[in-house]
């Protein structure tokens, strides 16, 4: 529905936003940029960039880690906040962020054949040995 709202914030609460709009479900991705970047795995929601109100933008720094997308962390706490492809109209946004109640729900994994060895993927929801299609991703090699 169109009158959905959900709020965030980093850590610290440097960085803080505001969704408006329906929120994708929540995809877990297993490569190693995003085992690096978080210590275990990044799950994510999506939302139209035009849906999106964030305050504390200074307080972002944006990393190139792909060649075509870019991850944001507050650079006050170090909270890993975003992931956006280069035009994309679509902002991928952590799901820890989020004040509860969420309503989110993990969906699926994706990218399992790259995850770490000290943890198991055991929760009943379908694994992807890589991507998945029709899902915008880096990837762990990119």
């Amino acid at each position: 529905m169109a009158d959905e709202q959900h709020g965030g914030s980093c850590l610290c609460g440097a960085v803080r936003f505001r969704t408006n709009g329906k929120l994708r479900e929540v995809v877990a991705c297993h490569c190693s940029q995003c085992r690096k970047q978080t210590g275990l795995y990044y799950a994510a929601t999506n939302v139209s960039v035009d849906q999106i109100e964030i305050e504390g933008e200074d307080h972002i720094t944006w990393y190139r880690a792909s060649s075509f997308a870019r991850r944001g962390f507050c650079n006050v706490c170090g909270s890993a906040l975003f992931w956006v492809a280069d035009g994309a109209d679509e902002i991928s946004i952590m799901a820890g962020l989020f004040d509860e109640p969420s309503d989110l729900k993990l969906a699926y994994h994706i990218y399992c054949a790259d995850k770490g060895d000290f943890y198991e993927i055991s929760d009943g929801l379908p694994q992807y040995r890589q991507g998945r299609p029709g899902l915008l991703t880096a990837g762990p090699s990119d």
